[in-house]
């Protein structure tokens, strides 16, 4: 078997290349991984929730969707969340307008292939941003939600909701949503 040479590439040089490709990768300290597609059922619940974030939210509150890109600069890490909340207006990396550094609440929905990455490496990473507060993991193959709330330095409560429970409360933004709503039109395995 023959070893494959690794490129490392600077933060520069990943940003440049992001702009002209015709499919998102992350930027994990040097290296470029692909990300992978997504599923009908992540896209129903990333797009149910941002949903009901923009309509429930009031002004001093933004939530974004996949597309938007967060700096974590203590790990070296550009990533893609599938949906964050900023309060009190973005911050930008360094004038750019399509990466954000000051997420309030992160969420992520899980995949097979991703979703021991979402649980420890990323929110790890995560944890590195002095904004961030709030961290769900969304199951896109039943109903399930890990709630992850920051109660002081280097603590976090965790709570989790299935189909018994009603609804979600957030803990750092107000805001409740029931996993009917989150959960619409999501195609549960059986």
């Amino acid at each position: 078997m023959q070893a494959t040479e690794r490129h490392f590439y600077t933060p520069d040089e990943y940003l440049a290349l992001e702009e002209e490709a015709e499919f998102r990768s992350e930027y994990l300290d040097g290296l470029i991984v692909p990300m992978a597609g997504g599923t009908t059922n992540h896209n129903r619940l990333a797009r149910n929730l941002c949903s009901v974030m923009n309509y429930e939210l009031d002004e001093a509150y933004e939530a974004f969707i996949g597309d938007v890109r967060l700096w974590i600069p203590e790990r070296r890490i550009y990533t893609y969340p599938d949906v964050m909340v900023i309060a009190d207006g973005v911050e930008y990396y360094e004038g750019r307008k399509d990466t954000v550094l000051n997420p309030r609440v992160i969420v992520e929905v899980l995949s097979s292939s991703t979703g021991s990455y979402d649980r420890e490496g990323k929110f790890a990473a995560y944890r590195t941003l002095p904004s961030f507060e709030e961290y769900l993991l969304l199951d896109q193959t039943r109903v399930h939600v890990e709630h992850y709330a920051k109660t002081g330095r280097k603590r976090w409560s965790f709570a989790e909701y299935d189909e018994e429970d009603g609804e979600v409360k957030f803990e750092t933004v107000p805001l409740e949503i029931s996993l009917a709503a989150l959960y619409k039109r999501v195609e549960l395995e059986a």
